[in-house]
């Protein structure tokens, strides 16, 4: 799956209808959610503006917009589940990434603003994540497109897929273009 440029790490798997995670995996996904602001910093170290301007894959966004794009979609997951633990399965409003990567502010701005607001904004949701008990992970949230209730446990798993996703996407490029 390594070789399929949209999912460098492979694509998220979704835990088994019934299952439940361990405590130990919990804090695993935390740990990576913890980790993923500097792991993004990272990975964009040392990029000119034409680097940035690159696309990760042919027709794929360029670097400036998936930077971008981690802190808006981190975003809209931490408002999920702030909503989920304080309301009984609130429905959340969905949106359109893709049109919002294609915003002036993702396709233009400079980088240091949202690598910046990353690290804010994880450190205030690892900060909630880490005081959440089991039950709490329990909770969840009803997705209108899905038609569904997620868990915050399934979105926690998915969520620290998604740093590592696109941090993948980065550093696979620099690989294939010998940028060090």
């Amino acid at each position: 799956m390594a070789d399929d440029l949209r999912y460098p790490v492979g694509p998220w798997q979704r835990p088994a209808a019934g299952a439940t995670a361990t405590d130990a995996e919990r804090g695993a996904w935390i740990a990576e959610i913890a980790a993923a602001p500097a792991a993004l910093r990272r990975a964009v170290a040392g990029l000119s503006e034409a680097q940035l301007e690159t696309p990760y894959r042919p027709g794929g966004w360029t670097v400036r917009q998936v930077v971008h794009h981690v802190p808006d979609s981190h975003m809209n997951a931490y408002v999920r589940f702030k909503l989920a633990l304080t309301e009984a399965t609130p429905t959340i409003k969905p949106y359109d990434q893709a049109a919002w990567a294609m915003l002036r502010d993702a396709r233009t701005v400079p980088i240091e603003g949202s690598l910046a607001m990353l690290e804010g904004l994880h450190a205030r949701w690892v900060a909630v994540l880490r005081g959440m008990s089991a039950a709490d992970f329990q909770r969840g949230y009803n997705h209108p497109e899905q038609q569904r209730v997620v868990l915050l446990e399934e979105a926690l798993s998915m969520y620290a897929w998604h740093g590592r996703h696109h941090v993948a996407h980065i550093t696979s490029l620099r690989a294939r273009e010998g940028w060090h």
